[in-house]
């Protein structure tokens, strides 16, 4: 089973005076600004890097929801920030590393329980296996 999803982006002038939006099927995004200043400062808008992190917080969660579930687990919530790091690196900018912080609440699990299943579910989850950067996790779980 294949399953396919798209976003897109247009873009308008050169680097730093230049002007996108980017878009996804769904039209949960629709013409989202970005630009320069929108990544590599603090303007209005959106930026690649921002966008990744919540698409890896999101699986992450999700992951972690399902490997819960394995464990015979039900989260009364998780709540996921996923901070993603880029750097310039030889040849142009890298995203070197993500680190997803996880606040969770899930009766009756153990300490033991809930860091098997975080770990497995932050190594497991497909936007995980997709980034070629360094993934990092602090998890904390309240009673």
């Amino acid at each position: 089973m294949t399953i396919k999803r798209n976003g897109s982006a247009v873009w308008s002038g050169g680097l730093k005076d230049g002007k996108g939006a980017v878009s996804t099927a769904s039209g949960v995004l629709k013409e989202a600004q970005y630009g320069f200043n929108t990544r590599f400062e603090d303007g209005p808008g959106t930026n690649p890097e921002e966008l990744i992190g919540a698409a890896h917080a999101g699986c992450f969660t999700m992951a972690l929801s399902g490997q819960l579930g394995q464990a015979g687990l039900t989260a009364e919530e998780l709540r996921t920030t996923a901070t993603v790091s880029m750097e310039k690196v030889e040849g142009g900018f890298s995203i070197t590393a993500v680190h997803l912080d996880l606040v969770a609440k899930i009766p009756g699990a153990s300490q033991e329980a809930f860091d098997k299943a975080a770990t497995t579910a932050k190594e497991n989850c497909p936007v995980s296996k997709l980034l070629n950067a360094k993934i990092t996790l602090t998890s904390k779980l309240e009673s």
